[in-house]
């Protein structure tokens, strides 16, 4: 709340003038682009560009952009929430046209959208980039007991302050960390905010009187077996418990005690184990958009149906999608949007200019930076396609390396607000031929 009182006023009279154009918008556009954030931008700032003013509309219901890997660091203490946000007037290209509203419904047979106030908006091309849902009441109890009883979640700009305050107040007791078994963005975020917990009792003297335990719903602590033999030796050296196939299910905020459904194929799958804790931070189950899996562009899951090498749907040619609320099979990630985003726009801005180019094509590569303490990090980078790693730099990127944590923790948030978000960042694979050019790793 305070940063969005912050943020409004902070720009107020240029947010005015932006919201007073949108309510003269015209109602049919040659781009609409659902979605403000990171991927949304990404394609807007470019396409809005290059085709000029007005010609790309940006639907987005909030007013206030959030850089989200920056979350983890917010609940480590380890950076100010105020680093973390900007008015989304000033990170919307002004040559776009921004509809603060939601949307609510996608017509793709008619090429219309209709918003949450029930103005249907036009497109020749439209781009869904919306993300996906923090789904808190999947969880028996989590709502009403997030925020307080010690339980937080970096996951949520509402209550990623609370996670180092709850942090701070622990003196004994279980600390758990936990993850869904839902497809979530960012999957190495659960076990990141672990580590600098961990570390922090260290800090505190009082690590000998809490057990820190993460549980996952998944069989591995990680996906990719270089980067998850990596993390299982950062857990076993910290005596972190790793409870691997363990779902939360229930929070008993009032007694301190949370729930988990034990999953996959041992003699315990399908029972339920009830462990009290001092501290719990949550990974909330993920969903798609309800206006996404009730449309006729999704898949059975519910998100958009592309072409996993050129971003386009699988039916509807003048439709494309990016990010989390796409079906592409890799880890959903900032650092997999700015790949995505220059597949993406190379493909749309071909097929809108009738030029026979050949198309570009996505390799699933996708980054997950795993934070285990204060200058120390693992690089994780990869293909979510074919699971081999793909590291931009000539040193082994699956030990932890102080030069990662500065790269992750100082430069990347720059290159986020200065570059990514203007359409100019598309990841590190052309750095990578100077950086790692034989490959090493």
């Amino acid at each position: 709340m305070l940063a969005t009182k912050f943020a409004t006023r902070s720009a107020c009279h240029r947010h005015w003038v932006r919201l007073s154009s949108t309510a003269a918008a015209p109602s049919s556009y040659k781009v609409v682009v659902i979605g403000g954030g990171a991927g949304g931008l990404a394609v807007s700032s470019t396409l809005s560009k290059q085709l000029g003013k007005n010609e790309v509309a940006v639907v987005e219901p909030s007013t206030i952009h959030y850089q989200q890997p920056l979350f983890t660091f917010v609940g480590g203490g380890l950076k100010s929430f105020e680093e973390t946000y900007r008015p989304t007037s000033e990170v919307i290209a002004p040559e776009a046209q921004w509809i603060n509203q939601a949307a609510a419904q996608i017509d793709p047979d008619s090429n219309t959208i209709t918003l949450a106030d029930g103005t249907k908006v036009a497109y020749e091309y439209l781009v869904v980039a919306a993300g996906i849902e923090l789904d808190f009441a999947g969880i028996k109890g989590l709502k009403s007991a997030i925020g307080k009883n010690g339980v937080a979640s970096n996951y949520s700009p509402q209550y990623v302050q609370k996670t180092f305050e709850f942090l701070q107040n622990v003196r004994e007791g279980n600390a758990l960390f936990t993850m869904p078994a839902t497809p979530v963005k960012c999957a190495g975020a659960p076990q990141k905010i672990a580590y600098l917990a961990e570390e922090l009792f260290r800090e505190k003297g009082i690590r000998d009187k809490v057990d820190v335990n993460y549980y996952t719903a998944l069989g591995k602590i990680f996906a990719i077996d270089k980067y998850a033999n990596a993390m299982n030796e950062v857990a076993r050296s910290r005596d972190i418990s790793v409870n691997l196939f363990h779902d939360l299910v229930e929070v008993d905020g009032a007694a301190k005690k949370a729930t988990f459904k034990v999953l996959g194929s041992s003699p315990q799958a399908g029972e339920t184990v009830t462990v009290p804790y001092e501290f719990l931070h949550v990974t909330p189950p993920m969903k798609p958009f309800d206006f996404i899996k009730n449309s006729a562009i999704s898949n059975a899951a519910g998100f958009v149906d592309v072409d996993k090498g050129t971003l386009q749907h699988t039916k509807y040619p003048n439709i494309y999608s990016i990010g989390d609320c796409s079906s592409l099979p890799t880890s959903k990630t900032a650092a997999a949007a700015a790949a995505q985003s220059y597949v993406l726009k190379h493909n749309l801005l071909n097929q809108i200019r009738g030029t026979n180019a050949p198309a570009a094509e996505y390799n699933g590569y996708t980054s997950c930076p795993l934070v285990t303490g204060k200058n120390k990090l693992v690089l994780a980078e990869f293909s979510g396609y074919t699971g081999a790693p793909h590291e931009t730099f000539f040193f082994d990127q699956a030990k932890e390396h102080a030069f990662s944590y500065w790269v992750t923790a100082e430069a990347l948030p720059a290159v986020y607000w200065r570059s990514m978000l203007k359409g100019t960042w598309d990841g590190p694979g052309t750095i990578r031929k100077f950086t790692n050019p034989i490959s090493a790793n």
